[in-house]
């Protein structure tokens, strides 16, 4: 029987377990819980490798796997299969508006529908640099929502990580029936032409989906420094030349929407979430929002599940400084240290995360068990291998 005597991990990447360790036996219990390794492989597909990797050096190792989602891709399969849910498709378009058919999930039971906004505006749907994002919106979401509301859901959750938007929710608004005008009152069509709205009207109904919950997997406000535009805008093609004309766009549409409800919904955590989709949600459908990860550890119970385990291991696509600035991944390893427990990050790569504190005992990369190219061709292979190097270093490992 395994005994640890210490748990508390030595600060650096790269350090040991940090274990003092009296008596083995062939048995250690353990949870894998990694996040989806973006572009490569599911969460599911992920947490399969690292096992497999794992008990091929300890076989004799009891593996629980809980492939984890923070409100990104990968969302609607995790928590809709925690849920029971099952899926369900609709026609819409995705956000260069063309034709595509996106999956929810739905739990009849509960009445409970699942979104996840990257299976119909997802950045990875999209060819790479063919669109600009002045020209992408969200409002094929809007049918995926009417979809859920026409079942008269009690609640609904919506993961919007992985989008390829930076119009706040203004093409998801349009769809819904919401109008925007300029001071002619003639309608504005496109969100990098806010800055010439002057009025906003609301639609004559609104959609009913129960207790709508927003999950962010970031806490950035709308604008400014920290905002969607210049944080997440370059990874969707926006350039510093955009910035501008961007931020100005979505400064007006905040003002015009504070103006209307009093609420500076702009400022709120997670606003600027998916191109400030998590404010267009909180502002046009009243939604609340909540960290991705809370809501993955409410519903699959994890303080629980992580009850006399002797290690958790998670890991994602690439370890850096958004990984511990609220990302699942970096919140599952602080609340094992809030619990006394080992964690383990079993990457694809690893970047710096400067200052910010270091919440694992051991950080593995498979870009140091393989080169990055060969990794990317086999990644279940070489994340499997990955974990292998991980399990030999366990303390009684061999």
């Amino acid at each position: 029987m395994v005994t640890i005597l210490s748990m508390r991990p030595r600060s650096g990447r790269g350090a040991s377990f940090g274990l003092r360790v009296s008596g083995f036996d062939d048995l250690v219990r353990v949870l894998i819980a990694p996040d989806k390794f973006k572009g490569t492989l599911t969460a599911a597909q992920a947490a399969q490798a690292i096992s497999r990797g794992w008990a091929r050096i300890r076989p004799d190792d009891l593996i629980s796997l809980l492939p984890m989602s923070d409100g990104g891709d990968g969302f609607g399969r995790v928590i809709g299969g925690l849920l029971g849910a099952r899926p369900r498709r609709v026609r819409t378009v995705d956000a260069a508006g063309r034709p595509c058919v996106a999956r929810w999930w739905w739990e009849a039971q509960s009445r409970t529908a699942v979104i996840e906004s990257a299976t119909v505006i997802g950045i990875a749907m999209l060819p790479r640099n063919r669109c600009h994002p002045f020209e992408l919106h969200t409002a094929g979401l809007a049918k995926v929502l009417a979809a859920a509301a026409r079942l008269e859901p009690l609640r609904c959750f919506v993961g919007i990580g992985g989008s390829a938007t930076n119009d706040a929710g203004f093409g998801l608004a349009r769809a819904l029936g919401w109008r925007f005008l300029d001071q002619l009152g003639d309608e504005v069509h496109t969100w990098g032409r806010l800055v010439e709205c002057d009025q906003v009207e609301e639609p004559i109904s609104a959609l009913d989906l129960g207790e709508l919950t927003v999950a962010v997997d970031v806490r950035n406000p709308l604008l400014g420094p920290h905002g969607c535009t210049r944080v997440y805008g370059p990874q969707k093609g926006l350039r510093p030349d955009d910035f501008d004309t961007a931020e100005s766009a979505l400064a007006r549409l905040a003002d015009l929407v504070t103006k209307r409800s009093g609420e500076s919904v702009a400022e709120f955590p997670g606003a600027g979430a998916a191109g400030g989709l998590g404010f267009g949600l909180m502002a046009f459908l009243g939604a609340k929002p909540a960290t991705g990860f809370s809501l993955f550890a409410r519903e699959a119970e994890l303080r629980s599940r992580m009850e006399g385990v002797d290690l958790v291991i998670t890991g994602e696509g690439c370890l850096d400084r958004q990984s511990v600035m609220g990302k699942g991944v970096g919140e599952l390893g602080r609340l094992c240290g809030e619990a006394g427990a080992l964690c383990v990050a079993i990457n694809g790569r690893v970047e710096s995360w400067g200052s910010f504190p270091n919440p694992f005992a051991r950080v593995y990369s498979m870009s140091e068990t393989e080169s990055p190219v060969a990794a990317l061709l086999n990644p279940g292979l070489w994340l499997s291998k990955t974990a292998e190097r991980a399990a030999t270093e366990w303390p009684g490992a061999g």
